[in-house]
């Protein structure tokens, strides 16, 4: 009787620990197919999809795994679809078994009981070759929700050549733009600058820079100064966020900052900024060369710096880049999605893919070994440069991850709303008090009580 409660209690073990994922669940002659949604474009998703039919060529046919991609036009569009799919609105999709997103994505399928806890699938061993900061960055009510195959971070791109010039003209360092502060100062002289070699046209300046995000802006000047931007999920306007908001208002207010609805790739291909904070995945946007207004086109440099920082803050710059998540489906299409996601950020893969898109790796052998050997097998100049100075921030920099809760995105999108309305206001009130007296008066009186009413307004 001992015997066969023994045999029982075995075969049951044995069961439950195929059912979790081993080999046996995989068949090469009977493939499993997987499928897989992202939101990659360009560079991005042709790099992507040789990956994936390396995979399917190689490993997948070894171990009878097939990768079956949906490409989505962008991130806004494949959350909505996630969302539909999650919660079966009517005439959507079967979720995919693999989709890219972020926390946001992860939460709406976590909500609905349609995330897989990938701690389910990864020992801690696997686990301890990631980078921490990447790994935690994806974990939302203790599961593994997110993993990460490819991050980014934010930089400061710079038109070497376009600079050069002003820097020779009026003597401004590169080393003043490793501030904020000094980037703002450096603007208002490139717009006075530009501004007097057509003394025939008033206030025909240009403007020096942009940001990709002033939310992100806010977000990590605060954590630099020790300060947190979102509290309580609403937005903190503590003293120091008085230090983030002056050098804003002074450079946008007297024609250094452009005041644009756009991405700041689209206005550094046309000279009109000199540089912009954006994130390393924009780095394939900047191209070599910029076509003016009357279709000059001339080649240009670009130089790729460290996230500038508030100062008298710490060295720190925000956390960017989604991941990929796995949806509940049967143990074996659980089991070979893991399994994909091993083989992409193995370092030989993710270097590859990386290399080519500006993304980093996120392997801790990849990272600190790995792309010091492989950053001069960059395809792209300025990814060369991009990884070089990416490898240093990850050294220097601490890095800030933005909270996740539903009404993130609406805040995000207000208070940008607000900060680029208060701006070309402000900007637009200064220049009809320029006709009247001094640039200082003028700036003076224009911006004494927008700080108060932004604030207050909230």
């Amino acid at each position: 009787m001992k015997k066969s409660s023994f045999l029982v209690i075995l075969l049951l073990s044995i069961l439950m620990f195929s059912g979790c994922g081993d080999k046996s669940l995989l068949n090469p002659n009977r493939p499993v197919i997987i499928t897989l949604w992202h939101n990659y474009g360009g560079q991005m998703e042709k790099s992507m999809n040789q990956l994936i039919d390396e995979f399917n060529g190689t490993i997948g046919t070894e171990k009878g795994i097939i990768i079956n991609i949906t490409s989505v036009s962008s991130s806004s569009a494949l959350y909505d679809k996630i969302v539909a799919s999650a919660e079966g609105n009517p005439g959507s999709s079967e979720l995919p078994n693999i989709t890219t997103g972020y926390p946001k994505s992860a939460l709406a399928l976590l909500n609905n009981d349609k995330l897989v806890d990938l701690k389910e699938y990864f020992s801690e061993e696997e686990l301890e070759e990631y980078l921490p900061q990447f790994i935690n960055e994806g974990i939302i009510s203790r599961k593994l929700a997110v993993f990460p195959t490819a991050k980014s971070t934010e930089v400061l791109f710079l038109n070497k050549t376009l600079f050069e010039r002003f820097a020779d003209a009026t003597g401004v360092s590169i080393d003043s733009l490793s501030t904020f502060e000094g980037i703002s100062h450096a603007s208002i002289k490139y717009y006075e600058w530009t501004d007097s070699l057509t003394p025939d046209i008033p206030n025909d300046g240009k403007a020096f820079y942009i940001s990709d995000s002033w939310f992100n802006i806010a977000q990590v000047g605060m954590h630099q100064l020790g300060d947190s931007f979102i509290v309580n999920k609403s937005i903190n306007y503590s003293d120091n966020f008085k230090r983030i908001w002056d050098p804003f208002l002074e450079a946008s207010v007297k024609g250094g900052f452009a005041i644009y609805d756009g991405y700041s790739s689209d206005l550094a291909k046309t000279g009109d900024i000199v540089c912009s904070t954006g994130s390393t995945a924009g780095i394939l946007f900047y191209g070599n060369t910029i076509t003016y207004e009357d279709n000059t086109t001339i080649d240009v440099e670009y130089e790729i710096l460290p996230y500038p920082v508030i100062q008298g803050g710490n060295k720190a710059a925000i956390q960017r880049g989604g991941g990929m998540i796995v949806t509940k489906s049967t143990k074996e299409k659980e089991y070979a999605s893991v399994e994909f996601l091993k083989w992409l950020t193995a370092p030989e893969q993710n270097i590859k893919f990386v290399s080519e898109t500006g993304y980093l790796p996120v392997t801790k052998n990849a990272f600190e070994a790995i792309i010091r050997e492989n950053t001069d097998k960059a395809v792209n100049i300025n990814v060369k440069k991009l990884l070089k100075t990416a490898v240093t921030m990850y050294k220097d920099y601490d890095f800030y991850t933005p909270p996740i809760f539903d009404e993130f995105d609406l805040l995000e999108k207000s208070y940008t709303e607000r900060i680029n309305q208060a701006a070309f206001n402000t900007r637009a009130e200064y220049l009809s008090l320029l006709e009247a007296m001094d640039s200082e008066e003028a700036y003076k009186k224009a911006t004494e009580s927008v700080y108060e009413n932004f604030i207050k307004e909230r």
